[in-house]
This record gives C-alpha cells, structure tokens and sequence, in this order.
C-alpha cells in the first residue's frame, strides 16, 4: 500500500510538473494574454455585452481594441503601458538600495550572523524565522540558508536535510511575511491599488503599499513557531537518523565581517534617526494635513525611504570590508544590480500591455462585476470566511503552475480586487489572502525557481533525493502554513485590527 500511494502522489507530482512545463515562459505569456484580451475585447463587444458601474449612474460596455479607435491605442500607448506599469518603477527603485547590501555581503552576514548566534535550542526557530526575514533581500535567502541550515543541523548531529528543509520553508513558505517592507509590498501593492482604481480612483488613492504590515509583522512570529514545530514533531522523525557520509565546516564570522555589521547597524540607526526628524515632530515635511502620518507624504514615500535604509548600511559595510574602494565599485556593483532585473523588465514589458489593455477594454469591471453577481447569488457575500478560503484554495491551485508572485497577480489582481469590492471585502484583504496562498505552496512546486537549487543543495546529503521526495519533505510545511495562517487571519479579522496602517478588511464603496 505504501507503494502503492507513494506512486500514485509521484505520478500527480508528474503531472503538474509536466503540465506546468508546457506552460509558455512568463514574459510569453503574458504576450498571449495581452492578444487574448484583445480578440475577446472585439468579439464581446459585438454583443453588446454591458453591466452597471457599481457607486456610479453609468453603464459600462467592453470596448473593442480591434476598433480603428481601438488599434490607434495599441500603438501610441505601447511605450506608455511599459513605463505605467505600476510595479516597474519602485522595484527598480527598491533593487538599489537592497542590491547593494546584497552585493556588498551584507545580507549574507547578517543572516549567517544571526543563525550562528542563536541558542542550540532555539537553532530550529532561528532558521525558520531567519528564512522568513531574508525575503528583504528578495532572492538572496534562498541561496544561503537552505545550504546553512543543512551544515548547522549536521554539525549538532541532526539531519541535515531537516535544516535544510526549515531554512528552505522560511525562505520560500513565508515569503509573504516580514517585519520590515520590502519590494514585494511595494510591487503587489501597486498591481492591487491600480486594479481597486478600475473601480473607484478615489478609494485607490488612500490605499498605501504598508497595507498589510502590521498583519505580515505578527506572521513572522506565527509562521516561526508553526515552522519550528513541523521540523522538530513531523519532517526530522520522518527522515530519521542522518547515515550520509558528507560532511562540512561551518565557518563563522570574519572579524573584518564583525566589523563590517557592526559600523551598518550603527549607519542603520544614523538612517533611521535622521528619517525620523522628517517625521516625528508635528510639522515635519513627511506629514500629511493636520499632521497625519497615514495618509502624508511619508506613507507616499516608502519606496525611498527603503532605499535609503538598504543602501547606506550596505555601503557603509562595503567599505568597511573593502569590498567597495571608491565611487567606481559602487557605480559597478548598482549596474551589476540592474542587469539582474532585466528579466523583470521585459516581462514588465509584456505584463504591461496585457494590464493596460484589460483596463481599456473595461473587462476587469464587467468582469468583476459578472463575478460579484455569482457569488451573490450563490449567498457567498453574507459568508466571508468562506469566500476567502476559496479565493485562497484558487490562487494556492493556480501557483502549482505560475511561480511568479508579481506575474499571477498581475494577471489576478484586475479580476479579483473589483469582484471582492463588490462583495464589500477591501482590495488589502484581497492581497492578504493572495500573500498568504502564493506563499504558503511556493515550496511544494517544482516550478518554483530556486527548486532545483534547493534539489541539488539537498542531493549532498541525499544522492537519491529527487522532485517527488523533496516536495514529500516539504509537503507538511505548506499544510501547516496554509492552515494556521488563514486561521490568523480570520482572527485578525475577528478581533478588528487594521491589516496596515489604515488598512480596514471591509469596503463600503
């Protein structure tokens, strides 16, 4: 029997592995999603199909792109639909300032740090929650804990492939969850306030990229525990005594590494102090009318000021440890940066034209609109709780598939925000429930981008350790996190507390 279902879950990974692998490369498609829209625009619009704008006295019909008027706009706003493209610019902009503390050594330190200094009996926690963490440094978590967290686990005479395996479900699992912001709030938040303002502009515009911290701080203590105690209760008894023959020195810290941390956190706390006097006091620039600070130009302004707080540690620790010498190895080391985002810049490309065109042709409302009607009908707006839970099962489905975080709610963000809006659920809720579901199976898709890194990390300890085996570790992770983070939701949700600051569940229109 044992055999039996392990084949039969080998064959279904197969099959989302195989059927994931015929789907075109991202950048791809969102290309066909953008002439799809286009044809169905043309094809829609010759029955004449229409629906109510919601809050307003207005009918709203889908426009036809395949129209003369429809063709002049495909080409002069092709250039404008690239630049507009909401998520463009402030991870770009965001990429400066972490790109330099990543290319310094700076996050590597500080994470290798951090799990190194902890107690031995909280090293399994400290993994979980410094691969939790490292989603500030975007990518960068994904290439030093998994590795880290095996040599650690050996060097205690644990299995390695349990520390891989908590390092890997922080990094990816909880992705979604931070104490700081970081570019994934800036580039989800944009796609979300650009889909509610197909909507209502007017409710857009009090939406701010910080909508979801004060929920995603309290996660990362939630995910943490839940984390710790998978390992320590399921994954580490599963796998047994370790009875490889690979073994590896753990290396500490350099002093001139010491150093280095020592003079960012202080350059840190300098950053933080002087961004302050442009905040605290009641007249400062930063605040808004009144002296708000929610809706102020310091909630308008996130994106420098995590520039700011990434770039000058992590070039104060450049210099300490000589890793940057003059104004060359810095102007080197930001365009090193940039060539790495150039995937994301075709793709912004692409996703661009498919965004701009789904909102010319009026699509998103009507089809969020049509949606919102359904699920009225089907009573789903008098139960919230069980509308999320299907709009999370939908989206954790749909990332087995589409790995991409920004690429799927590029694409779900313009249907799902105004159709949630419409059954009186705010578009920060809507995101929220989307974090938590593209986070959570991140880990259990071999489409995932790191998962063949994280295979070959594992196949040191494990020479037999393939696609199925990996995602059978990884499996209890996704299930827990998925479970006991929608839990705390809803608890959030219960108790009343803002999502961020001004981010209420509810939207009243």
């Amino acid at each position: 029997m044992g055999k039996q279902r392990r084949g039969l879950f080998q064959r279904f990974l197969d099959g989302i592995e195989n059927v994931g692998n015929k789907l075109p490369h991202p950048i791809t498609l969102f290309a066909i999603l953008a002439i799809l829209v286009v044809v169905i625009s043309a094809v829609v619009s010759m029955f004449g199909v229409s629906v109510e704008h919601p809050g307003e006295d207005s009918t709203v019909e889908v426009k036809s792109l395949l129209s003369s008027e429809g063709i002049r706009y495909i080409f002069e706003s092709m250039v404008d639909n690239f630049i507009g493209f909401a998520p463009l610019g402030v991870v770009l902009a965001t990429m400066l300032g972490i790109g330099i503390a990543e290319r310094t050594g700076l996050i590597s330190a500080a994470l290798r740090g951090f799990v190194l200094s902890v107690p031995k009996v909280l090293i399994t926690a400290g993994l979980v929650f410094a691969g939790i963490m490292s989603s500030v440094a975007s990518d960068a978590g994904y290439v030093v804990l998994p590795p880290l967290g095996a040599v650690i686990f050996a060097g205690l005479g644990r299995h390695p492939l349990a520390g891989l395996a908590a390092a890997f479900a922080g990094v990816s699992a909880g992705f979604s969850a931070n104490i700081f912001l970081s570019a994934t709030d800036a580039m989800l938040g944009e796609l979300t306030i650009e889909a509610a303002a197909m909507l209502n502009p007017e409710y857009a515009e009090t939406i701010n990229i910080a909508m979801n911290w004060y929920f995603i701080i309290a996660s990362v203590f939630i995910l943490t525990l839940v984390g710790a105690w998978v390992t320590e209760k399921i994954v580490e008894p599963r796998l047994g005594e370790y009875k490889g023959d690979y073994r590896e020195d753990l290396n500490g810290l350099e002093p001139i590494e010491k150093k280095g941390l020592i003079w960012a956190v202080v350059s840190f706390v300098v950053s933080v102090v002087i961004l302050s006097l442009l905040i605290v006091p009641g007249d400062a620039p930063l605040r808004g009318e009144d002296g708000a600070v929610i809706q102020s130009p310091f909630m308008q302004s996130l994106v420098p000021v995590i520039t700011i707080l990434f770039f000058v540690p992590g070039l104060v620790y450049g210099m300490v440890t000589k890793n940057i010498k003059d104004d060359k190895d810095v102007a080197n080391q930001l365009s090193d940066t940039m060539a790495s985002m150039g995937m994301f810049i075709v793709l912004a490309f692409t996703a661009g034209q498919f965004v701009a065109y789904f909102a010319e042709t009026n699509m998103g409302i009507v089809l969020g609109v049509l949606g919102a009607n359904f699920l009225e009908f089907l009573n789903l707006s008098s139960m919230p709780f069980l509308l999320l839970i299907l709009f999370i099962l939908v989206v954790g489905v749909i990332n087995l598939f589409i790995g991409s975080a920004s690429a799927k709610w590029a694409m779900l963000a313009p249907i799902f925000v105004p159709m949630m809006m419409q059954l009186g659920l705010s578009p920060e809720l809507t995101q929220m429930a989307y974090r938590i579901a593209d986070s959570s199976t991140n880990i259990i898709t071999p489409l995932m981008t790191y998962f063949a890194i994280i295979i070959a990390f594992a196949q040191k300890y494990d020479k037999k350790m393939g696609i199925g085996t990996m995602i059978s570790v990884m499996f209890p992770y996704s299930i827990a996190f998925l479970i006991f983070w929608t839990i705390l939701l809803f608890v959030w949700m219960l108790l009343g507390i803002d999502l961020g600051p001004g981010s209420s569940f509810f939207y009243n229109g």
